[in-house]
């Protein structure tokens, strides 16, 4: 198979300044249409996160058959990830009762296993290697784990840290300046750099997410989570269509 023929194929979007404020949002919006249906539909994380896995199968699916790079299907795929994240740590957090710490401890351990695996068994986890259905799996279990690990963070440094939920996004968001500053002054991994900042999205937007509709008691703007829902839609259908998405290229 020929290089053009890869390129071709790659199935995730160049990674630019527009990718991560849709990952923002995207992360954001699955904080508020997570707790939407655990809290203010009252159907409580196991069954939320129910509902949210067999979205995300399902999108995951769709996502591996597309024999190339769609913006709409990629991020539907993503906030699937992001939904299902949201819930499934709020779960393993508070109705399993390992708390924050552990929560995040376990998560994290699963998601180096996923990286490791992947890495061993095709030799890249680069993600301009995303073209052929196993790569696919292991770069979409590894976003769900990194997806849900970002939750657990995100509420261990607003509750358990006491940094509450406008620290917590000081904190993460200065992180992830930190990770461009690295990219653009050292030869680190690009590899490595991109999935830190892939990672600390998630808790930045969880803890944005809580911010806008968690109760004024609870440090929150009490909004509608259903109405924040929507306008973070809005802006992510906004992203994808005013703004080129174009496949990624392999690196030469």
């Amino acid at each position: 198979m020929n290089n053009g023929a890869i390129e071709s194929r790659i199935k995730v979007p160049e990674v630019t300044l527009v990718f991560w404020i849709t990952k923002i949002f995207a992360t954001t919006l699955g904080e508020t249409g997570g707790d939407a249906l655990s809290m203010s539909l009252n159907l409580g994380y196991l069954i939320s996160t129910a509902i949210f896995a067999v979205i995300f199968i399902i999108a995951v699916f769709v996502q591996i058959k597309s024999k190339e790079f769609h913006p709409f299907i990629y991020w539907i795929t993503i906030i699937a990830t992001t939904t299902v994240g949201t819930t499934l740590a709020d779960f393993a957090d508070r109705s399993l009762g390992i708390g924050y710490a552990g929560g995040s401890t376990l998560l994290l351990i699963l998601l180096i296993g996923s990286l490791t695996t992947w890495y061993r068994t095709l030799g890249s986890i680069a993600v301009d290697t995303v073209s052929e259905p196993k790569t696919e799996i292991f770069y979409w279990v590894t976003i769900m784990f990194s997806q849900t690990l970002g939750t657990a963070l995100g509420d261990w440094t607003a509750d358990s840290a006491g940094l509450g939920y406008g620290g917590s996004a000081i904190l993460f968001s200065s992180l992830l300046v930190l990770v461009a500053a690295i990219a653009h002054w050292t030869k680190i991994s690009r590899t490595a750099l991109f999935w830190s900042a892939f990672i600390l999205t998630r808790p930045l937007g969880a803890v944005v997410g809580d911010f806008l509709d968690k109760p004024h008691d609870h440090g929150g703007m009490a909004l509608s989570r259903f109405t924040a829902s929507g306008v973070l839609l809005v802006l992510i259908v906004c992203c994808i269509w005013i703004f080129p998405n174009r496949a990624a290229e392999k690196a030469h």
